[in-house]
């Protein structure tokens, strides 16, 4: 059976898997980390971090960590081969951050009761810049022991959490997250395209939007790409259709109306097609100028990012030259 001594176990260290696994090393914790890409687990190795060479090496650990693509992978590393469960022994708990559907998740948390192990669902809200800043929140659905019992953890890799519910709840929350994410983009997109025909420039129009109430961290950190045109993806506009799909589907079953989210779904449809599919959501703006007769250009504008850094133009950070060693 393979085992490790870390507390902590962590299933997936991507750009956002690394970026909360982090928050947990900086804080003293002791965690054994894998992933399918050896080379990404290893650079956590620098920080204390354990790397193993299958999950079913975190069997021995309390907690476990996973931070994977989708259903198929969450399978593999809970009950494929060589995962969680391919040996003697369980984690007690498993908090899995990843967006898939309840169907798998359902799957997973009873193939894990069936070895004495919990699942919490606690999908993430932000991104790997937010989850560096500690500003990630979590909705978290499982029983509620088993959310107090990792209520701590959670709370040193973000903001905060909120529990939901006994269930897959939170696997709906965030859905409903993500399609206000969606509307507010839209509508963020609309509002800037206006005051710009009207010849007001963009970091000046975002900088006053942020400082008033309707501002926020979100409309914050996403200026600097609205402003420099800047549209390396946080999170894909594919991504963000999947959400949506599923988050409309959910309010069919449930018999909601959901007029805005379904314009808004149209539009999102039309920036995967247009060529957008791999670059961020925010993209949502360059359509809004198509569709009022105006071609965008970036702005040369240093510009706040909503958690508390400046960001240069790109040219800028190109030219940027790297302190001596």
């Amino acid at each position: 059976m393979g085992t490790t001594a870390a507390q902590v176990g962590w299933i997936g260290t991507g750009r956002m898997g690394a970026a909360m696994c982090r928050r947990l090393l900086e804080r003293g914790r002791a965690v054994a980390v894998y992933n399918r890409t050896r080379a990404k687990a290893e650079a956590l190795a620098e920080q204390g971090a354990k790397v193993v060479e299958r999950p079913a090496d975190l069997a021995g650990c309390g907690v476990v960590f996973v931070t994977v693509a989708g259903d198929g992978d969450l399978e593999a590393v809970v009950s494929g081969p060589g995962g969680l469960l391919a040996e003697e022994g369980a984690p007690r708990l498993v908090v899995d951050c990843s967006t898939v559907s309840a169907e798998e998740s359902e799957r997973v948390r009873k193939a894990l009761a069936e070895r004495g192990s919990t699942l919490l669902v606690a999908p993430v809200s932000g991104n790997p810049k937010v989850a560096r800043a500690g500003r990630l929140t979590m909705a978290v659905s499982g029983p509620a022991w088993a959310y107090e019992e990792a209520r701590p953890l959670l709370d040193a890799i973000g903001s905060g959490s909120t529990w939901v519910g006994e269930g897959e709840e939170a696997r709906l929350v965030k859905l409903c997250h993500n399609l206000f994410l969606g509307v507010v983009s839209q509508a963020l997109a609309e509002v800037t395209v206006l005051a710009e025909r009207a010849g007001v420039r963009r970091a000046d129009f975002l900088g006053y939007l942020n400082r008033s109430v309707m501002g926020s961290v979100f409309s914050g950190y996403k200026t600097p790409q609205l402003v420099h045109l800047d549209f390396e993806a946080t999170f894909t506009s594919t991504l963000l259709r999947k959400d949506f799909d599923l988050g409309l589907g959910a309010a069919r079953a449930l018999e909601v109306p959901m007029p805005v989210a379904a314009l808004v779904h149209q539009l999102v449809q039309r920036l995967v097609g247009e060529g957008f599919a791999d670059q961020d959501f925010a993209a949502l703006l360059v359509l809004q100028a198509r569709a009022a007769g105006m071609t965008l250009t970036p702005e040369d504008r240093e510009v706040e990012d909503g958690l508390g850094g400046v960001v240069a133009p790109p040219a800028r950070r190109d030219q940027q030259v790297p302190d001596e060693a």
